[in-house]
């Protein structure tokens, strides 16, 4: 784990947990499966872009069992007519993470990070750690305390 993403986590006060796992397990569906957590508890880190000159970014986090609704909500935040998931390289150019580490602590501080509301219900969440070998479990209070984060509502969609 990063030393940004370790002061981020500790920086909200909040107590929490590093989950090791085995990088080629740390897509979402997988982890689950292999170390018992269920995905009403797992969150993912989406980055965003909004098409258009100049190009903006978010970064939203969304339970496992929803979709980001990205053409809707993401879209119209956004104030673009086209929005898309960032694709691997823009991810890890903007976060400095790769897919399956991306987590919302120790993002750029210029980086807005949307957090979905149902978020906030579960008692404690599994987000991504910063690297693909680990994860951490954490209470989403001290997600929506972090810089520059946002509670939506209906971010995402439940999944069909």
């Amino acid at each position: 784990m990063s030393d940004d993403v370790l002061d981020a986590v500790t920086a909200t006060g909040a107590s929490f947990e590093v989950v090791p796992c085995d990088p080629d397990l740390a897509d979402t569906a997988a982890f689950c499966a292999t170390y018992g957590y269920d995905l009403d508890q797992s969150a993912n880190a989406i980055v965003v872009v909004g098409k258009g000159d100049p190009r903006i970014y978010v970064c939203c986090l969304v339970l496992a069992t929803t979709r980001l609704d990205v053409n809707g909500v993401v879209r119209k935040r956004l104030e673009r007519k086209k929005a898309s998931f960032a694709s691997a390289d823009e991810t890890a150019e903007i976060t400095g993470m790769q897919i399956g580490g991306v987590t919302p602590y120790g993002l750029p501080a210029d980086l807005p990070l949307w957090i979905d509301s149902r978020i906030m219900d579960v008692p404690d969440v599994i987000v991504g750690g910063g690297s693909r070998d680990r994860k951490l479990l954490v209470p989403p209070e001290s997600l929506a305390a972090l810089p520059g984060a946002e509670i939506v509502e209906a971010l995402a969609k439940p999944a069909e």
